[in-house]
């Protein structure tokens, strides 16, 4: 593609702390589901792509899991997996949470932002569950974190000032060709999305230890022509034997639920219907074995 003034392209790496909002921001840019959420720390384990195609410009999107005191090795490779999402990258978004006070953590990543080349904007998210007088005082705090090329408040739930962000971030991305293909929405394989849609729904379903100690691959799926049907066989991994008694439920009740849910949505996002088979399995203690990290692909794995 011929590189003119008017075609403008780059990356946008969005940090923060954990549930500070930057995979519901970036489903609201896309207008559509791309990233899992939940109330859940760590929910985002993998830093991947979404990529916005417009007219006069494409801005990639590059979602990192929130930035966090490690407790064990899963949590140590998240964080080098956000920290390296900013090398390299045209604008970096820092979201801060507008209902929170600003915390040691907040600005702790500040430090790490200030030391990037790239862009800086700060957004205030989740102004939705703030008032007017907490979202001024979260406006002061953040412009004391650090020297910002925009601000933005926002709310992704609503739909507020989502496009005045993607307005300024566009303004502060240099002249380029469009680095991926026109058509192209994610550069996650489709067998991540499935085993990432499975995984939010446990997170959504149960709390305290349980979402944590949960690892989902995807064993086997394929695509049957004639019934316009996808078969998928996948795996939810425990750390005990005790999750896995959970995680099946009293007569397999807590597993068919899961099962159904995440079947409506990989029915959406594959447009056909959907057989889906999960098991759950014991590997101890995965969550501290960097090895069984990275065959999960969280974190680095697959960036």
């Amino acid at each position: 593609m011929l590189v003119t003034e008017e075609f403008r392209s780059g990356f946008v790496t969005l940090v923060g702390r954990p549930n500070a909002g930057k995979s519901t921001l970036i489903n609201a840019i896309m207008g559509k589901k791309i990233a899992i959420t939940s109330s859940t720390v760590q929910t985002t384990r993998h830093r991947f792509r979404a990529v916005l195609n417009c007219p006069d410009f494409q801005m990639i999107m590059v979602d990192t899991p929130g930035l966090h005191k490690p407790k064990d090795a899963l949590g140590e490779e998240l964080n080098t997996s956000a920290l390296k999402a900013l090398e390299d990258v045209d604008v970096a978004a820092f979201l801060v949470d507008a209902s929170k006070p600003i915390g040691k953590g907040d600005r702790w990543i500040a430090e790490q932002l200030q030391r990037s080349c790239a862009k800086k904007i700060c957004v205030l998210s989740k102004i939705d569950l703030a008032d007017d007088r907490q979202i001024s005082a979260q406006r002061e705090a953040a412009e004391q974190l650090g020297q910002w090329d925009a601000m933005v408040a926002l709310s992704a739930v609503t739909g507020y000032n989502v496009e005045a962000f993607v307005e300024e971030a566009e303004q502060l991305l240099p002249p380029g060709p469009a680095w991926f293909p026109r058509d192209m929405e994610t550069d996650q394989p489709l067998e991540v999305m499935i085993a990432e849609f499975i995984r939010e729904k446990i997170l959504r379903s149960f709390n305290d230890e349980i979402p944590h100690a949960i690892g989902v691959a995807v064993d086997e799926f394929e695509y049957d022509r004639r019934k316009d049907l996808y078969r998928i066989f996948a795996i939810i991994y425990v750390e005990r034997d005790s999750q896995k008694g959970i995680i099946i439920g009293k007569k397999g009740q807590a597993i068919k639920a899961i099962g159904i849910e995440a079947r409506e949505d990989l029915e959406h996002l594959l447009g056909c219907r959907v057989f889906l088979d999960l098991s759950v399995k014991v590997r101890k203690n995965w969550r501290r074995d960097a090895n069984q990290i990275r065959r999960f692909g969280y974190g680095d794995g697959v960036a």
